[in-house]
């Protein structure tokens, strides 16, 4: 079964364990119960409220189970996020492979990670009927490590296709960027649970280098991914839907369950992150030879 996404996104909320279940109660009044979720379901808690307080027993048992507790400011963007330190039987010896890996290695991997991007971007614009030519023809030259930055050239003409030619991408703004701002906190939340099942260490990235980053390698496997959120947002600007509120985060977040084509046939998403970080644990124990990348093409139910 598929993990659920909480969000707490109301003031005054208090969280707390109880026999298994992480219970809501209000912090106002009579301190009411406002809803328990198993912690068996949870695959990650997301923050999204100014007045929330939390017990350090539930933190733990999020811990335990491998849901991380992410933490947004007021523009939706995850400022931190808590990740359990053990995650896998393996941890230890896939670690020492991560970080033993040869920089050659790193950069093939990531040049088929921003390969993978560029195809889901094109599919994007294909669904919409922009123009998906101009993506297309810039993964022919994209080279080892991405070396001449074909992922930034992209990105210029990628948003300007989606979002018209006066759209910049700027996490600091409201409306369209902040819905995306949204739906990329759910996705690295997904994607960070992945990497830490997988045995892999968060911090330890293919391309990301920022030195105060603490999640540069999840911030590599999300890529493939963002398109998926930037569809789901381009359809809810179009429904008139420009401002992140409850209806448009629940859409945000059922995109992290939508099927995405891959080798092994129609797989959700969430399910596709975990596979990519698996699938890079073993290349680096040079059990296999490339990526699970999801395949180039959209689900049916998001077009």
């Amino acid at each position: 079964m598929l993990g659920r996404i909480v969000e707490i996104a109301e003031d005054n909320r208090h969280l707390s364990l109880y026999r298994g279940f992480l219970k809501v109660n209000s912090t106002e009044g009579d301190r009411e119960e406002l809803g328990r979720v198993p912690l068996d379901d949870i695959s990650a808690v997301i923050a999204n409220a100014y007045s929330i307080s939390y017990t350090n027993n539930i933190l733990v048992a999020l811990a335990n189970m491998g849901a991380p507790f992410v933490l947004c400011a007021a523009n939706h963007n995850a400022v931190g996020m808590l990740l359990p330190i053990e995650g896998n039987y393996e941890q230890s010896k896939r670690m020492d492979a991560q970080i033993a890996a040869s920089v050659p290695l790193r950069k093939k991997l990531w040049a088929s990670i921003v390969k993978s991007k560029l195809e889901q971007q094109a599919c994007v614009l294909e669904v919409i009927g922009a123009a998906f030519i101009p993506i297309q023809a810039l993964i022919k030259k994209i080279k080892s490590g991405d070396s001449t930055n074909i992922e930034a050239q992209a990105a210029r003409r990628y948003w300007s296709l989606l979002f018209g030619k006066d759209f910049r991408r700027d996490r600091s703004e409201s409306q369209i960027n902040s819905l995306l701002n949204y739906g990329y906190t759910v996705l690295r939340a997904t994607t960070a649970r992945a990497v830490v099942a997988a045995g892999l260490h968060p911090s330890i990235g293919l391309y990301h280098s920022n030195a105060s980053n603490a999640m540069r390698l999840v911030d590599d496997l999300m890529e493939p991914f963002r398109p998926m959120v930037d569809l789901k947002v381009y359809q809810l600007v179009q429904a008139g839907n420009n401002e992140v509120n409850q209806e448009t985060k629940r859409m945000l977040v059922r995109t992290m369950y939508e099927d995405m084509q891959t080798l092994a046939g129609i797989t959700p998403l969430t399910v596709c992150t975990q596979k990519l970080a698996t699938s890079l644990a073993l290349v680096m124990l040079k059990e296999r030879d490339r990526l699970d990348l999801p395949l180039p093409s959209l689900p049916i139910s998001l077009t």
